[in-house]
């Protein structure tokens, strides 16, 4: 792609951080909840960024403690994601926000607005358009905007740093861990309607309007114009987003593990790539661990134990760093999701991922036989 995108904002849970409604120990995402009541104390990870040469304000160094009366079934305390049972009873909540981040591949009638308009969601959800919420200065799809682009999208969603927000996806876990920066909602859209609960079959006007503002702000970002008041603030933490010099470097320090959260065959080579222009394999010296192996069969994030398993399994050390990448920096957050469950906060993306890589001339490119 977010308090963690966008994720990995595009925002990611590594890209932003703020004050927001966490937890006692400002970790992302852990120790979230006591067993009455959380406190709130101010860091979090968000999709942040820089822009204009200008830092944005934060709420969030010092820490801003709040507090929130959000139920605690069904948590556990070193979590990233939500069940679809907490959100339904916290969804009323005045403090708590949901997003629905859907994303699909993209063609060029599809207009993601109206898409939101047509399709069932969650009662109350505002739409995050991972597209729509990116970086304009670049051909590569949904790259993540400056740190002043995001805020102001973002704020024209009515979001504020004091909000609690749960992001989910269509799909299961897919692309909500892009825009993932507080919590992901384990199963998304699918496990919320075979739990029973009730959609809505239409988006409100109060939504639509606020989708394409935000559209609308992060375009006057990026030509130099102003886009409103900010209510949400956001400071970038570029340890976590890496270019591909990076990665280029990394081919022979080797510093990081490199999990690419592509399918075997686009890894190996053995099948094409879906956009034209990019050369089939991957970065050499990197491993595979496709996405889809964090989640089981209900699209919900796997156990911690068989989340070690598949890690272990490719041989991957969590004892090391780790960097993730994928096709365009959307599934390769799930792999950030999975190792965030296992303690591993701290898992850079590349950003610009196979579509960037593989289209360039002089990167070297591994196949596997």
């Amino acid at each position: 792609m977010a308090s963690s995108l966008l994720s990995r904002t595009l925002l990611g849970h590594r890209l932003i951080r703020f004050s927001s409604s966490l937890p006692q120990n400002p970790l992302i995402f852990s120790n979230l909840f006591n067993k009455r009541e959380f406190r709130v104390q101010a860091e979090s990870y968000h999709t942040t960024y820089k822009a204009s040469g200008q830092h944005s304000r934060l709420m969030a160094s010092a820490a801003i403690e709040t507090r929130s009366n959000f139920s605690t079934q069904s948590l556990s305390t070193n979590d990233p994601v939500v069940s679809v049972d907490w959100l339904h009873a916290n969804l009323r909540e005045p403090d708590l926000k949901v997003l629905d981040a859907s994303w699909y591949m993209p063609d060029e009638q599809r207009n993601p607005i109206q898409e939101y308009q047509q399709v069932a969601h969650i009662p109350g959800a505002l739409f995050f358009d991972v597209d729509g919420i990116s970086d304009r200065t670049t051909k590569l799809p949904h790259m993540l905007p400056s740190e002043e682009g995001f805020a102001v999208a973002v704020s024209a969603l009515g979001i504020h740093n004091k909000d609690g927000l749960v992001v989910y996806d269509g799909k299961g876990i897919f692309s909500a861990a892009r825009v993932w920066w507080v919590w992901v909602l384990d199963g998304g859209l699918p496990r919320w309607r075979s739990s029973g609960y009730d959609v809505e079959s239409s988006a409100s006007s109060d939504a639509i309007l606020k989708a394409s503002a935000a559209s609308e702000a992060i375009e006057k970002v990026y030509r130099g114009q102003t886009a409103g008041p900010l209510t949400f603030q956001t400071k970038f933490q570029p340890h976590l987003v890496w270019t591909l010099d990076q990665v280029r470097r990394n081919i022979e320090e080797k510093t990081h593990q490199h999990i690419d959260a592509r399918s075997k065959p686009r890894f190996d080579g053995a099948a094409p790539e879906p956009r034209k222009g990019i050369r089939s394999g991957h970065v050499p010296g990197s491993k595979c661990i496709p996405f889809p192996q964090m989640l089981d069969a209900s699209q919900t994030l796997l156990p911690a134990e068989e989340l070690k398993k598949r890690f272990n399994e490719e041989g991957i050390s969590l004892e090391r760093p780790v960097l993730t990448s994928c096709g365009t920096g959307v599934t390769a957050c799930i792999l950030a999701l999975g190792l965030h469950r296992l303690g591993k906060t701290d898992v850079p993306v590349y950003d610009g991922s196979w579509t960037e890589w593989g289209a360039e001339s002089d990167t070297p490119v591994d196949t596997s036989s």
